[in-house]
């Protein structure tokens, strides 16, 4: 029997990157194309759903015959993307170019609808931790409605979420994803829409011809789309039409459906012979998302869900999440005075281009003396990291960073042990969102890292030590781009090989350390955030 693949395609806040899948989950190969990202006015970030599909083109190299390709499926940032009557693009910028029609998922520009949407109280927020994000659709169709009527909002017909574009694009279908409908626009199965919300936070426009604007029809995650891919798109790609498309994924939700289910059975994990919701997976790249599962519906004030079949069918979400974490720690680094000296003494170690990071991990090793004493030179150096709001659990877009303990000097040695606290802080940032996660009565019993920044192994430890009053080992799976995984399996389901992949083991290991430590700065950390508090309230007074 021929060997048979499936196309896994993820779009991601910078690029996009596409993967040849095996039967066994194993990637035969890759390709990774950059997007633009715009940013015309202060918390405005925009992109171009052509430019993103031409992307998606370029990057889905088959290297087999096309008769050996099975399936395709697609994941994407919770992107919002606007087009016409006709499906062409429509601009969501004061400027009015119709190719800048994407509303990026960090786009901020719709704090203040966000904030009158929660003030509504409305029934539904009570499935988003009881507070709007600004990240979410409904607050940026708002903010369009009321600053672009006539430009944008009186000439759209068509508003998708990114993953939903994309399966739209390769098959023609309307038929959204209950992953991104239920988690981002506050659908809700099986009742659906709920018009009253609409209408209380003065979209009621949006309920014509049966919501056709934003969704009449939805399917699970991987169902198949009617006629797979079209002719043009089978095209585009360099695939048969017709191959088998699955419905979409958010891009961390097809971090997480690439690894909650994997077998790890053998490796003495807290985990095994427990079912798959003692375990919480963490998808952790430009942003976070914290992703746990149960068998019945859990309110976690601040927290994300609880979502019916958003990720694994029939099963409810809850997710929790960091706005800003490469993000952070790329602008902590690269906005440092000494990151140029950084980099020059990187690249006298490397032949090559060196990876900063790498060198910063050694850096701090050499700077401790061994690796198991790193963490203590974070001793006297403390953040607060949402710089760009928090998301889980305070859900609080107003909220911004805290460093403590900063020298007059700004030395190579500076930068590092400033880099050390971003990771710490982001770690202690898990550790707070598990406390609300396990207090909501979710019995979690190991995490599972995936995305970019778990290939940096001091990020992936630190999150482990830091964690470590839960005794909850952290653990990375065989396969590094699980997202790209979790995609191909949607292709998987929609061919109906719906066990062609079976997701590899998970056998790098990551212990605890440092209990007392981390106890004693977890207190700092939520001890800043108190002093803002305290802070914003003494400058309110006149």
């Amino acid at each position: 029997m021929a060997e048979v693949f499936y196309v896994g395609v993820d779009v991601g806040t910078a690029s996009v990157r596409a993967a040849l899948v095996t039967r066994e989950g194993l990637l035969k190969t890759t390709a990774e194309e950059p997007i633009t990202i715009w940013k015309p006015q202060p918390e405005h970030y925009v992109q171009s759903s052509t430019e993103i599909w031409q992307k998606c083109c370029s990057v889905v190299k088959v290297g087999s015959s096309l008769d050996q390709i099975r399936g395709v499926g697609f994941d994407a940032t919770c992107s919002l993307v606007v087009l016409d009557e006709s499906f062409q693009p429509v601009p969501v910028t004061q400027e009015g170019d119709p190719q800048k029609n994407v509303v990026m998922w960090m786009d901020h520009r719709a704090a203040e609808q966000a904030d009158r949407i929660t003030n509504t109280g409305h029934r539904v927020l009570s499935r988003v931790g009881g507070v709007m994000s600004q990240e979410m659709q409904p607050p940026k169709l708002l903010w369009l409605k009321e600053n672009l009527k006539d430009s944008c909002w009186d000439k759209a017909a068509h508003f998708f979420d990114l993953p939903d574009f994309l399966s739209w694009k390769a098959t023609g279908s309307t038929t959204r994803s209950l992953c991104t409908l239920v988690c981002k626009w506050t659908y809700c199965p099986p009742g659906g829409w709920d018009p009253s919300f609409w209408i209380s936070v003065g979209l009621e426009d949006l309920l014509e011809n049966n919501f056709s604007k934003i969704g009449s029809a939805t399917c699970s995650p991987g169902s198949p789309l009617a006629g797979g891919l079209t002719p043009q798109a089978a095209a585009d790609l360099g695939l048969n039409p017709g191959t088998a498309v699955g419905a979409s994924l958010i891009d961390a939700h097809a971090g997480g459906l690439g690894v909650i289910g994997a077998d790890v059975q053998g490796f003495d994990l807290p985990c095994e012979g427990w079912p798959i919701t003692s375990r919480m997976v963490i998808v952790c790249g430009t942003s976070t998302c914290h992703m746990a599962i149960s068998e019945q519906p859990r309110f976690v004030p601040g927290v994300w869900g609880p979502y019916l079949s958003a990720m694994v069918p029939d099963l409810w979400l809850n997710e929790g999440g960091q706005s800003a974490t490469g993000r952070l720690i790329d602008h902590i680094v690269k906005g440092h005075a000494a990151y140029a000296q950084l980099q020059e003494q990187a690249n006298q170690r490397s032949a090559h281009s060196a990876n900063i990071y790498s060198y910063l991990n050694s850096h701090l090793a050499q700077m401790a003396g061994s690796p198991p004493a790193v963490d203590l030179l974070g001793s006297s150096l403390h953040v607060w990291p949402d710089f760009h709001g928090n998301r889980s659990p305070l859900a609080d877009p107003t909220l911004k960073g805290m460093v403590i303990g900063l020298p007059l000097s700004q030395t190579v040695d500076d930068l590092a042990r400033l880099y050390l606290a971003t990771l710490q802080a982001l770690a202690l940032g898990t550790r707070h969102i598990l406390d609300s996660v396990k207090e909501a009565g979710c019995d979690i019993r190991t995490l599972f890292l995936c995305g970019g920044l778990s290939k940096n192994l001091l990020f992936v430890q630190i999150q482990a030590n830091a964690t470590g009053m839960w005794s909850l080992p952290v653990v990375l799976p065989d396969q590094s781009e699980a997202v790209l995984v979790g995609a191909a399996i949607l292709g998987a389901c929609a061919s109906q090989d719906y066990e062609a992949i079976e997701v590899q083991s998970h056998t790098h290991l990551f212990l605890f350390s440092f209990h007392s430590f981390y106890d004693r700065k977890y207190k700092v950390f939520l001890q800043l955030f108190s002093h803002q508090r305290e802070y914003q309230a003494l400058m309110k007074h006149q």
